[in-house]
């Protein structure tokens, strides 16, 4: 199906893991702890951007006082807690067991690298990706196109001759802008 391609590239949460859910837990445990909480809805719109920048929005949302990097680390202490034991791969995830050795894939996320290298391998999955690009790789995260140009340069794939598999706006936004194919999981 994806035949045509030269590169596969796999946005993770929410589009090959389900860790949705538990990013959700977690900031709500953090957030708890200083009075506040967020938009369901906002942080959807916010899927995809980098866990200091959904905290600079909710930090803002609050008018509070407090260092978004630092909210962030927070809540990426909880989240490892709760996540190696609930994370489990979604439907999409046997796309990237079909072309495993047919075709060059990356990841391209905007979680940590190093969250995101340890939950694909706790899954088993890590080395059916020839890249992996987290948010602290690249200067501008999605939907600037940075994210998914590193993951095509480091497949040694034109950007062109690749398709991105996302699940948030500002993915499919960074996508286009790359100027690769996108497909939008949340239509499958």
């Amino acid at each position: 199906m994806y035949d045509r391609y030269d590169g596969l590239i796999f946005d993770m949460d929410g589009t090959i893991l389900d860790t949705e859910p538990t990013h959700r837990k977690a900031w709500r445990q953090v957030l708890a702890r200083y009075g506040m909480t967020f938009d369901e809805t906002a942080m959807i719109g916010l899927n995809g951007s980098p866990t200091w920048r959904i905290a600079q929005f909710i930090i803002a949302s609050h008018q509070a006082d407090l260092d978004p990097y630092l909210l962030a680390a927070e809540k990426t202490a909880a989240l490892k807690e709760m996540l190696l034991d609930s994370v489990q791969p979604l439907p999409l995830v046997e796309v990237v067991k079909a072309y495993h050795g047919r075709r060059p894939m990356s990841v391209g996320t905007g979680s940590e690298h190093a969250m995101a290298d340890m939950l694909l391998r706790h899954l088993g999955i890590r080395d059916y990706f020839d890249a992996l690009v987290g948010a602290d790789d690249v200067e501008r995260h999605k939907p600037e196109p940075d994210t998914f140009l590193l993951c095509a340069r480091l497949m040694g794939v034109e950007p062109t001759k690749c398709v991105v598999f996302e699940d948030a706006d500002f993915g499919l936004q960074a996508a286009k802008a790359a100027g690769m194919d996108v497909v939008d999981v949340r239509l499958l």
